[in-house]
């Protein structure tokens, strides 16, 4: 009943009030870009609070509205909002790293390289995941320097220090000016995007349902 007659006061009026968000880093930045000012412009009276956070948080426990996830990382008893096209890790190395060194050609190759190492939120490490067709394969790559940030690790590629796994956006402007070079590619299939998220049996108040709608009208981002 309560439920029912919220929806009812609602009606007709402009969304307002706060929006609560967990998401990583360069979640919170593809809303930003892709979608925040416009939705801003149109819903001033709502306020948006932004929380980074990489390690994967219950959003219900700390009290959040909605999160964002890549796909395979929303719990399934969620509702999911696609705000972005698929995504796609790529390994990437320098030509200056590789100039004296032959290119993998299996990720099994990799245990052979020096390679750039990613700390997760968890503490700990991250294991490369690849695919082609029906073969999967993990590697836990070696090299001895591990970072815990995009930027940093696109950084240490660009100065030839080894071979790092970048979701593409990170990379693809070095990659196109012939910083880096893809390495594996075959290997690297696309993923399911980022998707705003929200627990199924929570009231959904007028921000959120703004927001939701905003980013169906808009249509993906890539």
């Amino acid at each position: 009943m309560d439920d029912i007659l919220f929806t009812i006061s609602e009606t007709g009026s402009k969304p307002q009030g706060s929006l609560r968000i967990n998401g990583s880093e360069g979640a919170l930045r593809h809303l930003m870009n892709h979608y925040l000012y416009a939705f801003h412009t149109q819903f001033p009276d709502v306020d948006i609070d932004l929380y980074s956070d990489g390690a994967l948080s219950d959003i219900t426990n700390k009290e959040f509205d909605a999160g964002i996830r890549l796909g395979e990382s929303i719990p399934k008893d969620m509702i999911a909002v696609r705000i972005s096209q698929d995504v796609r890790f790529l390994a990437v190395a320098s030509p200056q790293y590789l100039l004296n060194r032959a290119k993998p050609e299996h990720p099994k190759d990799l245990l052979a390289h020096q390679c750039i190492r990613q700390r997760l939120p968890s503490g700990k490490r991250y294991i490369w995941e690849f695919g082609n067709n029906d073969n999967a394969i993990k590697i836990d790559p070696p090299g001895s320097l591990t970072l815990n940030n995009n930027h940093l690790m696109t950084e240490a590629c660009l100065q030839g220090l080894g071979i790092a796994y970048l979701p593409q956006g990170y990379a693809a402007q070095a990659i196109e000016d012939g910083k880096l070079v893809v390495l594996l590619e075959e290997w690297c299939p696309p993923e399911p995007g980022l998707f705003l998220y929200f627990p199924r049996y929570v009231h959904m108040n007028s921000a959120l349902r703004a927001l939701i709608d905003f980013i169906r009208a808009r249509g993906l981002s890539a």
